[in-house]
């Protein structure tokens, strides 16, 4: 059965249709672990997922701009469901960015994680932070089997500082986070999609997520 042929209300993980991100590569990255991936825009479809991914390339400006044409903001902000931004969707679910794309004013997030994404400081290192680089991953059950060291791929010029979001963390210059969570949403800085093994483990541990594992994931955050 082809991708066209499936019953669109009966996929579980949906991947939202950005109208500006390059999808196809997180889309194949899911279909080799699992079989019920869609790549949708409609509210209905979003809405019934199991679980929701936000990819994200070139500035949140524009991001963000496209999420407001199709009206898809206040549905993210609504899902109750796990939700997974990948690189820039991760950026997307904070409150404000300074990367607006050469507007003078900063641009407005999603606001569903309480932090801001400002300009890396590479301390002299060539910008954009790009290729394999190591985390220092937190217990959040996004890194199940996920060991301190692990290398993924990173791909960015902007970067969510270290709070008490941060569920991995990275170094390029400074240390920023490499994956931020609060209740059912969670991102990541890099790229699980061209990240080889690591990153598909990473995707799998998102496709076993359940609200008990999430609750838990909460409770220890408070602690």
């Amino acid at each position: 059965m082809n991708q066209a042929d499936r019953d669109q209300s009966d996929s579980s993980t949906v991947i939202i249709d950005t109208g500006c991100a390059n999808l196809s590569s997180v889309r194949y990255a899911f279909e080799r672990i699992c079989s019920d991936v869609l790549v949708s825009d409609d509210h209905t479809v979003i809405k019934a997922a199991t679980r929701v991914v936000l990819p994200g390339v070139g500035t949140a400006g524009a991001a963000m701009a496209s999420l407001k044409d199709k009206r898809l903001v206040e549905l993210i902000q609504g899902l109750t469901q796990p939700v997974l931004g990948v690189c820039l969707g991760m950026q997307m679910m904070t409150q404000v960015s300074k990367e607006h794309g050469g507007r003078e004013v900063d641009c407005e997030c999603l606001g569903l994680i309480p932090t801001d994404v400002e300009e890396l400081d590479s301390q002299g290192q060539p910008l954009p932070h790009m290729g394999w680089n190591q985390i220092t991953p937190t217990t959040h059950p996004l890194f199940v089997g996920i060991p301190a060291g692990s290398y993924l791929y990173f791909v960015h010029s902007f970067r969510v500082p270290l709070s008490e979001y941060t569920i991995a963390s990275c170094e390029y210059g400074e240390t920023f986070s490499a994956a931020i969570a609060k209740d059912n949403f969670m991102g990541v800085q890099f790229h699980p999609e061209k990240s080889a093994a690591i990153g598909s483990k990473i995707l799998s541990n998102f496709l076993a997520l359940d609200q008990t594992k999430l609750d838990a994931a909460t409770q220890e955050a408070k602690l």
